[in-house]
């Protein structure tokens, strides 16, 4: 685990992270930061960060990288949910157990759950 400098563009990210349960992608975190930080320092904190495990991320079907900030238990191989209506992302809290293949070691697995969320579906 490498150490973090505390940076005011950490902080700012971390922030981000912090106060949002939903994934957040690299994209629109380079836009929010446009004004206080190059595409280069978000993506170097970003990869930072999920070396270290605070978050990890995964691919959403626009093929855009998302990232979110790793539970307590961050030792669950998790699904992610993506609206199809509103675009949200989030982790889903469900275990998936990886299958034992006698001709391969598989050490993750990706699975996306694409759908209308929660809030979308009352409207």
């Amino acid at each position: 685990m490498s150490v973090n400098r505390k940076t005011k563009s950490f902080k700012l990210i971390m922030d981000v992270f912090n106060e949002n349960k939903n994934a957040i992608s690299a994209i629109y975190l380079v836009d929010q930061f446009s004004n206080k930080m190059n595409k280069t320092t978000v993506y170097r904190i970003l990869d930072r960060l999920e070396n270290d495990g605070i978050l990890h991320s995964f691919i959403d079907k626009q093929g855009l990288k998302r990232y979110a900030k790793d539970s307590d238990d961050n030792s669950i191989t998790h699904p992610h949910f993506l609206c199809q209506d509103c675009g949200i992302s989030t982790c889903v809290k469900v275990n998936i157990t990886l299958p034992d293949i006698s001709e391969y070691n598989i050490k993750s697995s990706e699975h996306l759950l694409i759908g209308t969320c929660k809030d979308c579906l009352s409207n």
